[in-house]
């Protein structure tokens, strides 16, 4: 019997990059949302050369404008776990790289590749991945029925205080712990790794030298947690590629207002908030006791 037209998938031009139907299955996936970062501060430390770590990463070194599905955290990530990553800042349609089994979407194209659950992490948890959160913010912290929502959806999530909003060294304790929950991991099992990085968010002050409390948070201080995420976050890209290759999605859930045309913070529609930093790319497998990398796309 012919299928129904109308409950397939509608395409829409060409692929959005990689074929994600060949990559889900094969590669192991990272998904960094860098929480509440804006574009402009992250474009204007890579073209410095401020964030060479993630710099050399992006594709031509610059990471892409595109739109959050949300303005807060919540939101932006409830989007993003049904397929939804933040939309090129240019008319559309935009093909998808995850999309949900949905009839007449018009954002899902050849190379998308398509779950049937309601979200991306248990359709990677039904594809054989193990599906590990290690969250950053409150929204992430499961110490209430609404900071377990998020959390809830993967096999394992990890949070503690150390890695949340008032610490300095947050990142750093996220990345140890990613580490040691790879390093744990049997070598034939894919893995699917979500980070929430607390760094950017306020309060960000204590990550510049010389600010205070008092003064608060600003572009600067934002900037210097950028920063500081940049010297640590090639640790969690080495852990990710150290079994296999990894595709990458590093990108912000939402921006911030520092007093521009009067706004502060996020939940928000200004341009401060939806316009967000957004780069995929592939880490080749890399393994450690080898001491070089492998084959570029041999990490099966």
């Amino acid at each position: 019997m012919a299928a129904d037209p109308d409950t397939l998938p509608r395409p829409c031009g060409a692929g959005p990059g990689p074929d994600m139907r060949e990559v889900v299955g094969r590669d192991d996936l990272l998904l960094v949302t860098l929480d509440t970062l804006r574009h402009d501060v992250a474009r204007d430390l890579a073209a410095a050369g401020r964030t060479p770590e993630l710099a050399r990463r992006l594709p031509g070194g610059r990471w892409e404008e595109r739109h959050a599905p949300g303005s807060f955290t919540y939101a932006s990530h409830q989007a993003m776990f049904a397929g939804f990553l933040p939309t090129p800042a240019a008319p559309g349609p935009h093909p998808r790289l995850f999309a949900a089994r949905f009839a007449g979407s018009e954002t899902t194209a050849d190379g998308t590749y398509v779950f049937d659950t309601p979200d991306l992490v248990s359709g990677l948890a039904a594809a054989g991945y193990r599906t590990v959160c290690v969250g950053g913010v409150g929204f992430f912290n499961r110490r209430g029925p609404l900071g377990s929502v998020l959390p809830g959806l993967f096999q394992e999530s990890h949070w503690e205080p150390e890695f949340g909003v008032a610490s300095p060294t947050s990142f750093d304790a996220q990345v140890a712990r990613a580490e040691r929950v790879i390093a744990a991991l049997p070598r034939e099992q894919r893995l699917f790794l979500f980070v929430n990085v607390a760094a950017l968010h306020q309060p960000n002050w204590f990550h510049l030298p010389g600010a205070s409390r008092e003064a608060g948070d600003s572009r600067a201080t934002h900037a210097a947690a950028l920063e500081y995420v940049d010297r640590h976050i090639g640790r969690l890209f080495a852990a990710m590629s150290s079994r296999r290759r990894c595709f990458a999605v590093v990108c912000s859930d939402h921006g911030t207002a520092y007093g521009e045309d009067g706004y502060t913070g996020h939940r928000i529609g200004h341009p401060s908030v939806w316009t967000v930093p957004y780069a995929h790319f592939f880490l080749d497998h890399h393994d450690p006791a080898a001491g070089r990398p492998a084959y570029p796309g041999s990490g099966r």
